[in-house]
């Protein structure tokens, strides 16, 4: 937490209002995720402290950061969102994750899918491992993070995409790992 207040006390330049938000109740914060104008420094710290106080109306405006270029940003959004609680984070963590066309940013939302052992968990981090095995495929810390993921979830359904994922070298020591703890195959 002191990393993302951190980063933000920087982002804010010295602003007052920075002391503010980093102060306030619920609802000021909430006003400051909805009021027009603010900057992204002040919705995100708004959000994040919502999130980490189990306050629902931070939902959305983590998502939004979850799915942020920032990599910085995305990690405070997935922080949040899983203490947060709401069940509606596993399913746009697996739709944030599935996007073919934002799978650079899928890093954090494949981790908190992991983190969060959903139902939706393993079918997203089994379908995105499946696309990210070509041979010159850029996102490996992405199908890493996917193997690693199923391994802590121990789902037998990703046998044959962690088997698939041994015959590439950055992932065959995740992937072979993750095998080892799925439950034994049926004969």
């Amino acid at each position: 937490m002191n990393d993302v207040l951190e980063r933000l006390r920087a982002e804010s330049d010295g602003s007052p209002f920075y002391e503010t938000l980093r102060t306030a109740g619920p609802d000021t914060l909430a006003d400051a995720l909805t009021s027009a104008g603010q900057p992204l420094w002040a919705r995100e710290l708004a959000a994040y402290r919502l999130g980490l106080g189990g306050d629902r109306r931070a939902f959305e405006a983590l998502v939004l950061l979850l799915n942020h270029r920032d990599p910085a940003r995305c990690e405070a959004a997935a922080q949040a969102l899983a203490v947060l609680g709401d069940p509606r984070t596993a399913r746009a963590a697996a739709a944030l994750a599935t996007n073919t066309l934002r799978t650079a940013y899928a890093l954090h939302p494949v981790r908190l899918l992991a983190a969060l052992r959903a139902p939706e968990s393993a079918p997203a981090l089994i379908a995105t491992l499946g696309r990210l095995l070509g041979p010159h495929d850029p996102y490996w810390r992405v199908a890493l993070a996917c193997a690693e993921g199923l391994g802590a979830l121990a789902d037998p359904r990703a046998r044959e995409v962690l088997e698939r994922a041994r015959s590439h070298p950055r992932l065959a020591v995740a992937a072979t790992r993750a095998l080892t703890r799925l439950p034994a195959a049926q004969a």
